[in-house]
Parts: C-alpha cells; sequence; structure tokens
C-alpha cells in the first residue's frame, strides 16, 4: 500500500506542494506560519467543497459549469432572507442553502438524464439562468455586512479547536465523501458511469440515475458552499464568486481527476484545490504582477493535463504490451 501511494498522483502532489511551500518560503518565510497555513486552508474550504462535487460530475464522464452560479445564488437567498428574517436560526439558513443548492443540482440533472442534453450545454445554460435570477431577485442590490445578522456572520468564523467552522466543514466532506466514495455501491457506481457506461448498464447501473446524484451532491455542496462564501465574507452581490467554475475544474484536473471520467479520487480533489489555494494566496504575498499570476496559474494546469495524458498514454501502453506477449 505504501508503494503504491508514493507512486500516485497523490504523492506527486504532496512532494509540489511542499516544494511550492520552501520555495516560497525563501522570499516571505512567515507564509509557512501554522496560523497562516491554517488561514489559506480556511480560504480554500469552499474551493474544496465544490471541487469534491466537480469531480464526482466529471467521474460520470460530466461537466458542471454552473456551480459558481449555484453558489451565488444560493449566497444571494440566504443573505435576503437573513435581511428579511434576522432572527430566523443558522441552522435552518443551512438546511435552505444546502436544499436549494440541490433543487439547482436535480435541475441540471434532470436535463442531462431525462432529456438526453450534453452536460456542458446544460450547465452552460442553467449557469446563465442563475446569474440572471439573482439580478431579478435583489435588482442588482449588494446585500452588506450591517444589514447580516451577527449570527448568520458568525458561523463560518466560529472557531472550533484552533479551526474555523468553514474549514471543519470542508474536513467534513473530505472524510464524508471519502468513504461514500469507496465504501458504498453508490460511490462504485459513479467510477463504473465514467470508466465504461456500457459495462456498467450490462452490469445493471443506470448510467443517467447515476449521473442525476452526481449533479445532485455537488448542487448540495454548491449550496452549502454558497452560505459559507457569503457569511464569511460578509456580503452578496450578483457577480459573486463569477468565473470560480474554471478554478473548480482545474482543481479537479491538476488533483488527477480524469476528464475523460472514471479515474479521480477525493484524496487528489482537495489537494488539487490546496495547490491552486497556495498558489492564490502566495503570489500576491512574494511581489507577483498579477498578469503572471494568471500565466502561472494557467501553465500549472496546463502541466497536470500533459501529466493526466501522460499517465493514460503509460497504461495504454502497458495493455498493449500485456497484449503482445501474453503470459
Amino acid at each position: 500500500m505504501i508503494r503504491r501511494f508514493l507512486f500516485s498522483r497523490e504523492a506527486l502532489l504532496v512532494g509540489a506542494i511542499l516544494l511550492l511551500l520552501a520555495l516560497i518560503s525563501t522570499r516571505f518565510p512567515a507564509f509557512t506560519a501554522p496560523s497562516n497555513l491554517a488561514s489559506v486552508f480556511n480560504d480554500t474550504s469552499p474551493l474544496i467543497l465544490l471541487a469534491i462535487g466537480q469531480m464526482i460530475v466529471i467521474l460520470t464522464k460530466c461537466i458542471d459549469l454552473s456551480v459558481a452560479a449555484n453558489l451565488a445564488l444560493t449566497g444571494m437567498v440566504v443573505a435576503m432572507t437573513n435581511l428579511a428574517f434576522p432572527g430566523l436560526p443558522v441552522v435552518a439558513i443551512l438546511v435552505l442553502a444546502i436544499a436549494l443548492g440541490t433543487v439547482m443540482g436535480m435541475f441540471n440533472g434532470l436535463l442531462v438524464w431525462k432529456l438526453g442534453i450534453p452536460p456542458i450545454v446544460v450547465t452552460l445554460g442553467t449557469l446563465t439562468i442563475y446569474r440572471g435570477i439573482i439580478f431579478l431577485i435583489s435588482n442588482g442590490k449588494w446585500v452588506n455586512s450591517h444589514e447580516m445578522s451577527p449570527a448568520f456572520k458568525a458561523f463560518p468564523r466560529a472557531e472550533w479547536l484552533g479551526l474555523p467552522v468553514m474549514s471543519w466543514m470542508a474536513i467534513l466532506a473530505v472524510v464524508v465523501f471519502s468513504v461514500v466514495m469507496s465504501r458504498t455501491t453508490l460511490g462504485r457506481a459513479f467510477y463504473a458511469a465514467g470508466g465504461n457506461p456500457h459495462a456498467a448498464t450490462y452490469a445493471g447501473i443506470d448510467v443517467g440515475r447515476t449521473q442525476f446524484w452526481a449533479f445532485t451532491i455537488s448542487g448540495a455542496l454548491a449550496g452549502l458552499a454558497g452560505y459559507l462564501w457569503v457569511a464569511r465574507y460578509a456580503v452578496a452581490y450578483v457577480d459573486i464568486a463569477a468565473g470560480f467554475e474554471l478554478d473548480v475544474v482545474a482543481a479537479c484536473v491538476i488533483g488527477g481527476v480524469s476528464i475523460m471520467g472514471g479515474i479521480g479520487t477525493v484524496g487528489g480533489a482537495l489537494l488539487g484545490a490546496l495547490f491552486l489555494g497556495i498558489i492564490k494566496n502566495a503570489l500576491p504575498v512574494v511581489d507577483i504582477s498579477p498578469f503572471w499570476q494568471l500565466a502561472i496559474s494557467g501553465a500549472a494546469i496546463i502541466i497536470a493535463v500533459i501529466l493526466n495524458a501522460q499517465a493514460n498514454r503509460a497504461k495504454g501502453r502497458i495493455i498493449l504490451k500485456s497484449a503482445e506477449h501474453p503470459a
């Protein structure tokens, strides 16, 4: 098991993250202080939540480009709900956020499953719809910090064992979905539906239904992230998390999730998100120009895609060699 881990994509990412931290510490030693690393993890928590959901969707040979719009619409709805009913308990706000995100995820899943529309077309359409709904319900206005109740803003920032609740939410999601993906029938169905849809169908797996549940989980996590994001930053507006869906897909690709489906782990998605989170937090600190920040982030994604392609090609060659030289 140790040997398998040492040659895994996760081990490579751990090494890359440690190397990155070592390089950053030569320019700004305080960046690697435990308190700052905890802060970076907390900043990356929404990306981790969304990357786990996106990983499950990509495993089924689909993609969800509406996750950031789902996050933004959920965040605006819960912020406006808090504005209208400031005494509403945070638990009710959390339930509302997850339920709303789940419904939006189900809508994507139903269009893909029942109507057979390509996932990229469905989620591009719903991305625009969700952004438009935000503008309609808010009239383009912001919900600012002074309009939110203290309890609404305090929940994600409350600390337990030295970490904010938002970080614990990300850790809980990693643990829960690691178990779901490795120990449950549904988790194995996600891999089977994307790895070989025809074989999965012959094995009795409803590929369309499996994709529906993948979108549903992704939507639920986006809804949760919507409340955490808005409450943590204490502001809700139309363009919140605009373009963040690209970071989510990038985190999955960097984490070794195959865009062709069937390959990927929760640990890989976590490490991919952390890698991006460290880059985004570190580059401004070491005075890298914003233009170079984009270029460096893009280069990291391209390198990850090349590594994924090389890994898949190596597996193909092994299969061919086995066929050429049967035992």
